[in-house]
């Protein structure tokens, strides 16, 4: 099974990962895996990022992982790949999500770019274009430590992907959070 970890740069992908490793299972980097195989067709000047042909990637995955038992995809496209056979899309508020990538360094310009990003849920809409909502999951980083959004996501493994309340699609909303720029 292969299931695509994802989220708006900063909610979390990567730290929840690296504890979802150290309970032993596979992790795949998909920035990693598509710089490294040359899926990457060119570069977005403006966005100062990386062009990558999800197309090719996608059957590189699906070749790759498929008779895997469990594998994670972590990365920010990997919603978008169509060979994925469940989604857990990490969300973060704005607010918190604002400090993390300040922390990181980020410009102004692309904090404030991911945050709108995840206010008007970008990253949720491209996946449930892509993929049945009963597939879809939700999780709440706010305030988390890295080990307990692992926890949740070892959670919706152990339910068998079951709806569970906390975790079904379109509980969280930051959608008010851009008129505050208005005020």
């Amino acid at each position: 099974m292969i299931i695509a970890l994802t989220g708006t740069p900063g909610t979390g992908k990567t730290s929840a990962s690296k504890v979802l490793e150290g309970n032993d299972f596979e992790v795949v980097d998909l920035n990693k895996i598509a710089i490294e195989k040359g899926f990457s067709v060119g570069k977005d000047k403006n966005r100062n990022s990386k062009i990558i042909d999800i197309e090719r990637l996608n059957d590189y995955i699906k070749e790759e992982y498929s008779t895997k038992d469990i594998v994670f995809i972590e990365g920010h496209l990997s919603h978008l790949l169509e060979s994925v056979d469940k989604v857990i899309v990490l969300r973060c508020h704005p607010n918190e999500l604002r400090k993390r990538l300040s922390y990181k360094g980020w410009k102004k310009e692309k904090v404030r770019e991911n945050i709108e990003a995840e206010i008007l849920d970008i990253i949720l809409c491209e996946t449930t274009d892509l993929h049945s909502e009963k597939n879809i999951f939700e999780i709440d980083t706010t305030g988390e430590p890295a080990k307990d959004v692992a926890r949740s996501v070892m959670k919706i493994i152990k339910n068998g992907f079951k709806r569970m309340k906390g975790y079904n699609i379109g509980n969280i909303d930051w959608s008010e959070e851009i008129l505050k720029d208005f005020k």
